[in-house]
């Protein structure tokens, strides 16, 4: 009589605990009352508090109160009002892709979702050059998630140069040198603006000497834009690198993120924006699209793209977002001004510490050593990554003075 062998799962190996996760669980254990949570990547008001936008409120009750609501299936690639407006928002009113019927979008679930449908796509039908490796290049460092996903669709990631550490800036020099030298057709992962995890971006005037490089070399750009108007304070601005490869005729896609810039974390609203050369390529690329959506997820949650839609296609709401925008951005810019000044006008901390008002948006590369960081988290109940970089969102008018002076201590070998 033979026996059947159940698969027990004994060899699955136990995978580690995500870092990011791992730390806001030690934080929320922790009963250390002067506690500080510098990990997490979501924006807190100055009392420490989840802000949920007035006008994501005032869009919702609008949403909620429609006559006309229903929980029926949106289309496979969202909502139309949504992908339209998300487009406009990221590539511009005024694009030539959007105005020439060059552009595929689709709605995601949020930024993560654009990155994993987008780096799909690209395994399924991007060519590269033969006899080029078939990878994707990506910043060292870069926001940690982009590693899983791309080799979870079976495109290997390697980096290029981007971060300086002796600078604590953009390794600028190496970063041009090494798109130079890579193979034809070659594609990079770039943050639109914001760049996570340094906080470091180029200057307008560096973004196009990379467009130059990169049109030379006929690479393809995956622009992750993860925070427009978060990092600055204007949508616009924050957009303009995206808007000016496209104006520049730089084959590209963008994955475009509303978590941060409209507080809508869990809800996952994400759109994929792909750039094609004529207006039969977008029909084709779209359709294609709507078959790696499908067998994924169906059809995208509504309530998100629903409440989005409302606020970008009504001009009241719009002006109002901009202004929740515009709130939230300069009140981590106040964090970091008043970080640096305590650090070198009051704490006289040694080094020079000028990277933390020149860098932008939610994080900040602080430059210390993973040592310190470490003694940082183990002796002051800091809770930040291990390679120094901070959430500016977690500092506030409560405890950005206890931070400077743990960050003085640790600096000075006094913790």
């Amino acid at each position: 009589m033979s026996t059947v062998q159940v698969e027990k799962w004994d060899s699955v190996p136990l995978a580690p605990a995500d870092p990011i996760y791992k730390l806001t669980y030690a934080y929320k254990d922790d009963p250390f009352p002067k506690k500080v949570n510098l990990g997490v990547g979501a924006y807190r008001d100055d009392s420490n508090k989840p802000w949920v936008l007035p006008v994501v409120k005032k869009a919702t009750d609008i949403v909620l109160n429609d006559p006309a609501l229903d929980h029926e299936y949106l289309p496979i690639t969202g909502l139309p009002d949504f992908t339209s407006a998300a487009a406009r928002l990221v590539l511009g009113p005024d694009s030539p892709a959007l105005l020439e019927g060059r552009v595929s979008s689709v709605q995601t679930i949020s930024g993560t979702g654009a990155n994993h449908v987008g780096a799909l796509f690209l395994s399924r039908f991007y060519r590269w050059d033969e006899g080029a490796p078939r990878v994707a290049y990506v910043s060292d460092p870069t926001w940690v998630n982009h590693f899983q996903i791309f080799r979870g669709v079976g495109v290997p990631l390697e980096t290029y140069p981007y971060y300086d550490a002796a600078t604590i800036g953009l390794a600028f020099d190496r970063y041009l040198a090494f798109i130079k030298a890579a193979p034809p057709r070659s594609v990079f992962v770039v943050h639109a603006c914001a760049h996570n995890p340094t906080g470091v971006d180029p200057t307008r005037e560096q973004w196009a000497q990379i467009a130059d490089v990169v049109l030379e070399r006929g690479h393809y750009v995956f622009f992750d834009s993860a925070y427009q108007g978060f990092a600055s304070g204007d949508l616009d601005a924050d957009a303009w690198a995206v808007r000016e490869f496209v104006k520049l005729g730089v084959p590209l896609l963008i994955c475009q993120s509303f978590a941060k810039n409209a507080g809508l974390y869990g809800e996952r609203v994400g759109a994929l924006h792909i750039v094609s050369p004529s207006p039969e390529a977008a029909v084709r690329v779209k359709s294609q699209l709507a078959i790696l959506t499908r067998s994924e997820i169906s059809s995208p949650p509504a309530y998100g793209a629903r409440v989005m839609a409302l606020i970008m296609n009504n001009a009241e709401l719009f002006e109002e977002w901009k202004r929740d925008i515009k709130t939230m951005a300069e009140r981590i810019i106040a964090m970091r001004k008043e970080l640096h000044r305590l650090l070198t006008e009051e704490l006289k901390t040694p080094g020079n510490w000028d990277h933390i008002v020149k860098q932008i948006g939610m994080f900040s590369f602080t430059g210390i050593s993973t040592e310190q960081s470490l003694t940082l988290t183990e002796k002051a109940h800091i809770y930040l990554t291990t390679n120094g970089r901070i959430s500016m969102a977690g500092l506030n008018s409560g405890n950005i003075g206890y931070f400077a002076e743990c960050l003085d201590k640790v600096v000075r070998g006094q913790l």
